[in-house]
């Protein structure tokens, strides 16, 4: 999938602040592309949403970032099959207290990256939360990818590849672990996501790009098993 970058970033710290609407706006209003998507990286606080979001935009890692305040994202262009796909990938705060803000920039989004660490309990326990989250604010079309991040720190694992599958074919969604830090599957996930969405459009949509109206029919996720799910991971 080649790339072109058109990076932006914002941070919203306040309901009020209507720049990333703004922002948003301007970029749906830009049609030099065929296909808007947006996309939401979610999860536990520090499980390294944002060194995530850099590593695929940028191309960069550093281990200083501090906690997300409210939401950032940042834009990139991708090619699809001769499609020309705009990325808004919104970087999302994970502490409780921003919650109420990051919720509002559910709607409308596409695709979401559920994100724990594997050397963190808590934030894998948190999935079934953020899936909440997901089903309460997020429209039914959005599609889902469940990471585990950290894959490189092996020696303080504490969640097996083994729950990380199973909770992901619990959920009927495909599963990736990924280091943000050795750039492992980081690529594969943005493009698998957008694989995804693609495919559902295609399957419903066949000739209106109604991308920005929402058309993709999507995945619902579910409490119970539906098959097996998509796994990679090579730490």
């Amino acid at each position: 999938m080649e790339t072109i970058h058109e990076n932006s970033n914002n941070n919203v710290e306040d309901e009020d602040d209507m720049t990333g609407d703004a922002k948003w706006q301007k970029d749906a209003a830009d049609q030099n592309f065929d296909y808007m998507f947006k996309l939401l990286i979610i999860g536990n606080s520090s499980v390294g949403k944002t060194s995530f979001l850099f590593r695929y935009a940028d191309d960069s890692f550093t281990s200083a970032f501090v906690s997300t305040v409210g939401i950032d994202f940042k834009v990139k262009t991708v090619f699809r099959h001769d499609k020309r796909v705009k990325l808004q990938i919104w970087d999302t705060a994970g502490q409780e207290r921003y919650r109420t803000i990051t919720t509002a920039y559910y709607r409308g989004a596409m695709g979401f990256i559920l994100m724990y660490d594997i050397t963190n309990e808590e934030s894998f326990n948190s999935v079934q939360d953020w899936v909440t989250q997901i089903k309460t604010y997020s429209w039914d079309n959005a599609q889902v990818i469940l990471v585990g991040n950290k894959c490189d720190m092996e020696e303080e694992r504490v969640v097996s590849t083994e729950r990380g599958m199973q909770l992901a074919e619990q959920l009927g969604v495909e599963f990736y672990e990924t280091s943000a830090k050795e750039n492992i599957y980081v690529k594969a996930v943005f493009e698998r996501l957008v694989d995804i969405i693609c495919d559902k459009m295609s399957e419903s949509l066949d000739s209106e790009p109604a991308m920005l109206a929402g058309g993709a029919r999507g995945q619902r996720l579910t409490e119970q098993p539906q098959g097996n799910s998509t796994t990679n991971c090579n730490c």
